[in-house]
């Protein structure tokens, strides 16, 4: 019955915000089309807003599900148009928080002792609230202020409910629409589906936390807080409160004259030391999840929260991805094309000439701009759009990284609208390309892979041992093949002499028959003769 409902609301949604006009002309089969053209609310209800927004208050109207959906496609623009995607952004959680006392109850569940034991201070109202989880304030006992995350009670089976429905609407919008196979509707909703399920487990997001806070111990450009790992569950997180202010107010950065240059140039230093140095990212950097220090405004530091999605590279993706951008830089084309066959991204019999020319006629433009003006993410998405026309798989960890970009190009530019991200990225490609490709990072794999030598050389001399046997074999093998050949041959010339044979005879045979003289020698002879003559070409012909 609640799965009813839900198809109901479904469908009264899609009618109020008239999303059949999203369908109308595409290329559908034609009973499909017929089916839209007939649908009663077309006659009743007006489709007076641009589709973008329509689709936005939809999914806000669907629930926190959907809205985070939308939310996930927003950062897919190589899939969507640009207004769409740019609309999608706006999505927001509204969410009214829940009951106070239930999430008290669940966290002492959780933690198996009561709040007044747990906390010398917990405020039952919470301070924030979002589709997943909800926060509330607390204090421990010797003094530190945390913040205590908890998931909504039953958002498992809602959550669980509404994809079972988006893989529906997935799996339809493949059968029916041919440019929908381009899109690959299903395998978007199983990626958003492992996101979403990923953050019901808090014990994963702190140890994200964890992750980050070490790789950025003792830096004064981000700061990671710390994780009470002793109250910590599934459904429970506790987590160092921080005092900070939120990275759009820009008005209040101003006020505390904060150095915005050198914060801007830090956002884009953190992107990119994260996914080079460490491979392992914040991939959920919207301006909601980072905060600004108000110790230093002269040197400002980052706090970043909320650690639910975290994205990581593999070294082969790393040394690719820094070598298209470096070689975008240079306008070799040819180069990035011959990278992304090379990195396994578009398919190995990729024609590389056509693909250099696309991504010529796509990235050209953009050097017509001020350098400042470039934008990295856009170039990375004009480089997977163009990659998709080459049948680039989806690579979710390169989604991740282009959303993320972005999210930081974006926040770099809107508190100083001068930066540079190629000045400040080029110097740290060259320097980290340096340093893989030199002798220090020579010496630093053979450093990391000493170990495994060292383990594996007792083996050696058997190794060796079982090797030269094998060769030794392979040198048996051989004069045994050796053998039967020749053996084959001889067979072969002994049958030919035997053919041989039989030719003279019967060339013999011929002679006789047409030559008198020879008739009356051969009659003349004695017995014994032929008995000899026979015996003898018996033996011949057995050779």
């Amino acid at each position: 019955m609640k799965r009813l409902s839900r198809i109901l609301k479904i469908i009264q949604v899609f009618a109020r915000y008239r999303l059949d006009t999203l369908f109308l002309g595409l290329s559908l089969p034609w009973y499909v089309r017929i089916l839209f053209w007939l649908l009663p609310w077309r006659f009743v209800v007006p489709a007076s807003k641009p589709e973008a927004v329509r689709v936005r208050l939809a999914l806000e109207a669907l629930g926190p599900v959907f809205v985070k959906f939308g939310q996930m496609l927003s950062t897919r623009r190589d899939l969507l148009p640009d207004d769409l995607a740019e609309e999608l952004k706006k999505l927001q959680d509204r969410v009214p928080p829940f009951s106070g006392p239930e999430a008290q109850r669940l966290i002492e569940k959780a933690l198996e002792q009561p709040v007044s034991e747990l906390f010398s201070e917990f405020e039952v109202e919470p301070m924030a609230s979002a589709s997943v989880a909800q926060v509330h304030k607390a204090t421990m006992f010797n003094g530190d202020e945390v913040v205590v995350k908890v998931i909504r009670p039953g958002i498992g089976k809602t959550i669980r409910k509404d994809m079972d429905l988006l893989f529906t609407l997935a799996r339809l919008v493949h059968a029916v629409w041919e440019e929908g196979r381009r899109l690959r509707p299903v395998e978007v909703v199983a990626e958003y589906e492992q996101t979403i399920f990923d953050e019901l487990d808090l014990r994963k997001e702190a140890a994200n936390g964890s992750q980050l806070r070490r790789n950025f111990e003792q830096s004064d450009i981000l700061y990671i807080p710390e994780i009470y790992w002793d109250y910590t569950r599934s459904n429970v997180l506790v987590m160092e409160r921080i005092h900070g202010i939120p990275v759009a107010e820009v008005e209040q950065l101003a006020e505390q004259n904060t150095d915005m240059k050198v914060l801007a140039e830090r956002g884009v230093e953190i992107f990119f030391t994260q996914v080079f140095r460490d491979s392992f990212f914040h991939a959920d950097m919207h301006p909601g999840n980072i905060f600004v220090s108000r110790s230093n405004p002269a040197s400002p530091q980052y706090i970043a929260v909320d650690f639910g999605i975290i994205g990581s590279l593999t070294p082969e993706d790393q040394s690719y991805l820094a070598r298209n951008f470096l070689a975008f830089f240079k306008r070799d084309y040819r180069l990035v094309a011959q990278l992304h066959v090379d990195s396994g991204w578009v398919p190995a019999d990729t024609n590389v000439d056509a693909f250099e020319t696309a991504i010529r006629s796509v990235c050209e433009p953009i050097f017509e701009k001020p350098l400042k003006e470039i934008s990295f993410g856009q170039v990375l998405l004009g480089l997977f759009q163009t990659a998709r026309r080459f049948n680039m798989e989806v690579q979710p960890q390169l989604v991740l990284l282009q959303k993320t970009l972005l999210n930081i190009e974006g926040l770099g530019r809107q508190l100083y609208p001068e930066l540079d991200l190629w000045k400040t990225a080029k110097p740290f490609l060259e320097n980290w390309m340096k340093e893989r490709m030199g002798p220090k990072g020579v010496y630093r794999t053979v450093k990391q892979q000493a170990p495994d030598w060292l383990e594996k050389l007792p083996h050696m001399p058997q190794l060796l041992f079982d090797a030269l046997n094998q060769v030794r074999n392979l040198d048996n093998t051989r004069m045994r093949d050796t053998r039967a050949y020749q053996q084959a041959r001889d067979e072969l010339e002994s049958k030919g002499r035997r053919r041989n044979y039989l030719a003279i005879v019967l060339i013999a045979a011929a002679v006789v028959a047409g030559s008198p003289e020879l008739q009356s020698w051969i009659c003349e002879l004695p017995p014994s003769s032929w008995i000899l003559a026979l015996l003898g070409g018996a033996l011949l012909f057995k050779r």
